[in-house]
């Protein structure tokens, strides 16, 4: 007999609750040891290691060190990190808001930790894994900035949460706001949204407009990727996100949103602008300013003050950068820099094309470009922005040569060339082909009587080179030593009216053991002249005669009151023709005691360092001027003065008052042996300032050229502007003349000194002398310095 088939027994809702009760027990009981096991790493693991806050209560950040003209105007920064610290309070109200819109909206609501954000964050992390999503707010990027890295970790996390925590507890709003737009990279090395504005715009922020202040707004989710400079497409996308955010948020309206998206970024590309070019100046600043406070100098925002004045340093740049240049001109183009095959292909073409200029070094206004095409009408070239430019016309007059049928290939200007281009003067000019200069200058000034630089251009370029000609460069001073010679002789009883032989002059012995026979500049003789007019127009034999006559060693050793180094001076007749050695800064120095009625000074540039706070460091002020400090004497002084205004008046330097029309100048020019080295110093309106000219291999400048068409130039385009705040004072034409001098043979001279017969000539027998008059009209000349073979 068959069984019936067994049923399943049914459950009871008895039992079934009985489950779901344990189940939901098991699920606690995990949940609370899970909580317990997260609260225990946290304690254990994750607390111990989060930081204290003290680098945010007690903020330091690293800012730069920052050179400033007297004027105020900014000439040089230092330091790893660009970096302006600006208050919140002084953060324009777009800038902030752009930030919120796109980093943290909830900024002002949360308590550091933005909880749907980071449910948002956690369901991106599950779904792609963790780092997906950050959430992070603007308290948990302060909190990673200072403390931690970017690793993508869950403790790094936590512990960011941590001080999120902390940072929100012992910080405002504000403060905490404060701290990340000054401390968060923003890449091109600037670090917070003021030093960004600079980098990229060159304007404060609160000169930016909606566009630009969205952009900066968009750098800090990833400042390489979302730079303007190195990736433009992704940083006007990321722009775009920015002010859509505002937009949605009420921020801004659609006509300013539509505005903004329409407005072109114009970014500036390229290193850092300053305000006057003064790289020279701002280097010599770093130094001193490294050298007293070591490493620390380029973080506690150390500014320094110097004692440069904007006008005439940019007067002292664009003058020598002008007179160089027109000197390159006189002598010719040189050809190409570099010679590159072009490749058919336009995408390598155009690779081609930015790796040959990017090896070319910038130098202002002086722009790299290649040549696409060229004949003797027209040359196309392509700049490195890629912006190509037709030249024709007298742009090409300058680099004709190149363009000739026969050009030399040395000179050819062909497709594949490397040349360089510059805007020509006056509006609608166009472009011209030019050259980088090989020639070397150097220009600096000083006021006569504290010593405080003016101006100092120690080179044509200083990204091309770094060498300060001024400070750095012991150049033959040839005739610009002469007045130093003269004012030995007016103190050894001599006056300007005493006479000097010019005649040929034979030295058996003087030039190694051979006969030196000193030369003039035009090979012309004068016969008895004046030693006023022998320094006028700068007379080469009778200025070895006074020296003869003066004494070699006393000659030698009154150098030493002008400050020079005796040991690089000769101890010979050689002396009278500068065939030692001297900077461009020791000349100015020099000039400087005839400039003051006498007095030495010792140049200084900084006058003023303070720290970050504000706090007066070191303050230089000239001394009070002691009587005692006198190393001339005030008769000399006045002679030497007169003298030297002669120069300016009628003699190698009489462009000077031509062109300046000032009777208070003077000033001596210089030209070496063979035109190796061209020189003016001189002074007017208590600035004596030096310029100077030649290459770093010593060559020739030319057989035309001299300090008058070298160094004058310069100089009296930087006095042009020097003296035009500097009025002629009263009575400048005629000095009044101190204790101690009386006239004698129509001219100065020491009281003691009057009716001596013995000093009132030179190599001259008593039966040749006869009155003599100054030719105050005399055409003027130049000299070399007539030195010996090896010796200038």
């Amino acid at each position: 007999m068959n069984k019936p088939a067994s049923t399943p027994a049914t459950t009871s809702p008895r039992s079934g609750a009985r489950r779901l009760r344990m189940l939901v027990f098991f699920s606690l009981a995990a949940l609370v040891l899970l909580a317990a096991g997260a609260a225990l790493y946290v304690v254990t693991a994750v607390l111990p290691k989060v930081p204290k806050i003290d680098a945010v209560l007690d903020y330091q950040p690293k800012i730069p060190l920052r050179v400033y003209t007297a004027d105020g105007h900014l000439i040089g920064e230092f330091g790893v990190e660009r970096r302006d610290f600006v208050p919140i309070a002084r953060i324009p109200a777009p800038m902030k808001e752009a930030l919120l819109a796109i980093e943290d909206a909830q900024f002002y609501q949360h308590q550091g930790i933005d909880w749907r954000g980071a449910a948002r964050a956690v369901l991106s992390n599950l779904r792609e894994g963790f780092g997906a999503g950050g959430a992070s707010t603007i308290t948990m990027q302060v909190a990673r900035n200072f403390f931690l890295t970017n690793e993508k970790v869950l403790s790094r996390k936590l512990i960011e949460v941590a001080l999120a925590y902390r940072i929100e507890d012992a910080l405002t709003k504000d403060q905490i706001l404060e701290l990340y737009m000054n401390q968060v990279f923003l890449g091109n090395r600037a670090y917070g949204f003021s030093s960004a504005a600079r980098a990229y715009f060159g304007k404060p922020l609160e000169e930016l407009s909606l566009a630009e202040t969205a952009m900066l707004a968009g750098l800090p989710q990833n400042p390489s990727r979302h730079n303007p400079i190195a990736n433009p497409k992704r940083a006007k996308q990321r722009q775009h996100a920015v002010l859509k955010r505002l937009y949605e948020l009420g921020r801004i309206d659609e006509a300013a949103y539509r505005q903004a998206l329409a407005e072109p970024l114009r970014i500036r590309r390229g290193g850092q602008v300053f305000d006057t070019h003064a790289d020279y100046v701002a280097e010599l600043a770093r130094q001193a300013v490294y050298a007293q406070f070591g490493d620390a100098a380029y973080e506690r925002g150390i500014v320094v003050t110097t004692t440069i004045l904007k006008a005439e340093q940019d007067a002292a740049y664009e003058s020598v950068r002008r007179n160089v240049l027109d000197y390159d001109q006189r002598h010719g183009y040189r050809g190409p820099e570099a010679r590159i095959e072009l490749p058919q292909d336009p995408a390598e073409r155009e690779e081609a094309i930015i790796e040959a200029l990017q090896k070319r070094p910038q130098s202002d206004g002086l722009l790299p470009a290649m040549v696409l095409a060229a004949s003797s009408q027209r040359v196309e070239v392509e700049l490195l922005s890629g912006e190509q430019l037709t030249i024709e016309g007298g742009g090409l007059k300058f680099a004709a040569r190149g363009l000739a049928a026969g050009a030399k290939e040395n000179l050819r200007i062909a497709p594949g060339a490397v040349v360089r281009v510059s805007q020509r003067p006056g509006k609608g000019q166009g472009w011209a082909l030019v050259q980088v200069p090989q020639v070397a200058a150097a220009f600096v000034a000083l006021d006569a009587d504290t010593g405080a630089y003016h101006a100092l251009v120690g080179g044509f370029d200083y990204n091309l080179q770094k060498f300060n000609h001024v400070t750095q460069a012991w150049r033959q001073p040839g005739s610009a030593i002469k007045p130093l010679v003269y004012a030995a002789a007016l103190d050894k009883g001599y006056g300007p009216g005493t006479l000097i032989l010019d005649a040929p002059l034979e030295m058996p012995g003087e030039n190694a053991g051979a006969t030196w026979s000193p030369q003039n500049d035009d090979g012309v003789f004068d016969g008895p002249i004046t030693m006023r007019y022998s320094l006028a127009h700068s007379k080469n034999v009778t200025t070895v005669r006074l020296l003869r006559a003066v004494g070699v060693d006393q000659a030698h050793d009154y150098l030493g009151r002008f400050g020079l180094d005796l040991a690089r001076h000769p101890k010979n007749l050689t002396l009278a023709l500068g065939t030692g050695a001297m900077t461009p800064l020791q000349m100015a120095g020099a000039y400087a005691v005839f400039a003051n009625g006498g007095y030495r000074v010792k140049p200084y540039l900084i006058a003023q360092i303070r720290d970050g706070d504000g706090s007066i460091l070191q303050d230089n002020r000239p001394p009070a001027r002691q009587e005692g400090e006198r190393v001339l004497d005030a008769r000399t002084a006045f002679v030497a003065d007169s003298m030297l205004r002669d120069v300016t008046r009628y003699g190698t330097g009489a462009a000077a008052v031509r062109q300046l029309g000032r009777a208070d100048l003077a000033g001596k020019t210089g030209t070496t042996s063979d035109a190796i080295d061209g020189w003016f110093a001189g002074y007017g309106g208590k600035v004596v300032a030096v310029a100077w000219m030649g290459y770093d291999e010593p060559r020739s400048l030319g057989g035309r050229e001299f300090g008058a068409t070298l160094a004058l130039p310069i100089w009296i385009d930087y006095m042009r502007v020097a003296l035009a705040a500097r009025p002629e004072p009263a009575g400048a034409a005629e000095p009044v003349p101190p204790e101690g001098l009386v006239r004698d043979n129509d001219d100065w001279v020491f009281e003691e000194f009057a009716g001596d017969p013995g000093l009132r000539a030179i190599d001259i027998a008593p039966e040749e002398l006869a009155p003599q008059e100054d030719d105050e009209g005399a055409e003027e000349e130049e000299e070399p310095s007539g030195a010996p073979a090896g010796e200038a």
